[in-house]
């Protein structure tokens, strides 16, 4: 008799694109621009703030389960500061160890198996499997190149009575396409329709580009009391390390997520969460100045896939960090063998696309890639020079 290793549930997961592709760019000391990790420091009140976090004896215990009271206030106040969004810090918000575990716990605490989800695709990789280890069914509605719009009449085939939920990313990864105002209504409209609830992932809710505007889908009429919020300070602050996100839903929702924390990983680090307090305090010049340093960098690498014969598919409003590339003119092969050979041939990093597409869906992304620009202006200097040779040696 064979002992079984590993639950059904996760038999047929990963491993992630993300570790094949770092692994691969640290074997040939390539230029990582597949995974949107920054490579330069977190603003210095920031980690000022954890330091005295760590050393003020009061943050080496557990923190509260439900989050800290000064990140909490502190989420409440960003919420309303920034969308007039009315928040109660102690019955609507949770802290987490991240967005993307945030996503997870909503989806385990509000979805029953069975259920059907609404994800649109090219989507984060962790989405569908999170759905389907919750025993729930994804229904997928594609984003089209290459301005990366879903088709109405799509989406709104794809609710149905048994539908639960609706997962929407915006500024979305990896395309980054910003859903706008009447992209919003029509999923509003939708999810009452079919008493829906929607769970939106906004960590790049901040990065924003040539006068792109993030609209809060909670913040929509008849959407504050079926909607889950959730952000971190992973990509606004440069401390993907830190590892803390919150999420923000009305307690009648917020009750099942915070469950499935309490039950789980049950607190997030104590002293982070004061320093993210501390950031989300940050005055509005703060953003002002986050969009002047991250647009500069997107048009560095904007210049340099051009350069390289690559082209770029950017949807009507930018926004998160990365550009989405078709490479059909310079290598012939599918998206995973192009990432080995840029890594490989030229010690440049991307992440190939199909990873991101239901199995039915995958020949949208052949000829796709992901390159991400939160990188130090030398980092991308060093890619510049190396892919300069792409086009001309294809």
């Amino acid at each position: 008799m064979i002992m079984r290793l590993m639950a059904d549930r996760v038999n047929n997961l990963g491993p992630s694109v993300f570790a094949e592709i770092n692994a691969l760019a640290r074997q040939h000391q390539a230029v990582n621009l597949g995974q949107g990790a920054p490579d330069f420091d977190a603003p210095p009140e920031v980690i000022q703030s954890a330091v005295e976090a760590l050393r003020s004896g009061q943050t080496a215990w557990y923190a509260p389960s439900i989050g800290t009271p000064a990140l909490r206030l502190a989420v409440a106040e960003h919420a309303r500061g920034h969308y007039s969004q009315l928040v109660d810090p102690e019955t609507d918000v949770l802290v987490v160890a991240g967005a993307s575990l945030g996503v997870f716990y909503a989806i385990l605490g509000l979805v029953n198996p069975g259920d059907e989800v609404i994800v649109f695709e090219p989507f984060f990789d962790t989405y569908v499997p999170n759905i389907e280890m919750a025993g729930a069914v994804p229904r997928y509605v594609t984003l089209h190149p290459p301005r990366w719009a879903f088709d109405p009449d799509e989406l709104a085939g794809a609710f149905n009575s048994r539908t639960r939920a609706i997962l929407v990313n915006t500024p979305h990864n990896p395309t980054g396409k910003v859903f706008s105002q009447e992209e919003l209504a029509l999923i509003a409209e939708l999810c009452q329709r079919w008493d829906a609830i929607a769970i939106v992932d906004e960590v790049y809710e901040h990065l924003l580009y040539d006068g792109a505007t993030h609209v809060r889908l909670a913040t929509l009429p008849g959407m504050a009391e079926r909607t889950v919020t959730l952000s971190s300070a992973g990509k606004t602050f440069g401390v993907t390390g830190f590892k803390i996100g919150w999420c923000i839903a009305p307690s009648t929702l917020l009750e099942g997520i915070r469950r499935v924390h309490e039950f789980s990983m049950f607190a997030t680090a104590h002293p982070l969460q004061e320093a993210v307090a501390t950031a989300l305090a940050f005055p509005q010049s703060f953003y002002d100045d986050l969009r002047a340093f991250y647009g500069l960098r997107r048009d560095i690498l904007l210049r340099i896939m051009h350069q390289a014969g690559l082209e770029v598919l950017l949807p009507d409003q930018l926004g998160a960090f990365y550009l989405v590339v078709d490479f059909s003119r310079v290598f012939s092969g599918d998206d995973l063998a192009f990432a080995r050979h840029l890594v490989t041939a030229y010690g440049v990093a991307c992440i190939p696309l199909t990873p991101f597409y239901s199995p039915d869906h995958r020949t949208e992304g052949q000829k796709l890639v992901r390159f991400t620009f939160c990188k130090r202006e030398d980092t991308l200097r060093v890619a510049e020079e190396r892919l300069s040779r792409l086009q001309a040696r294809g």
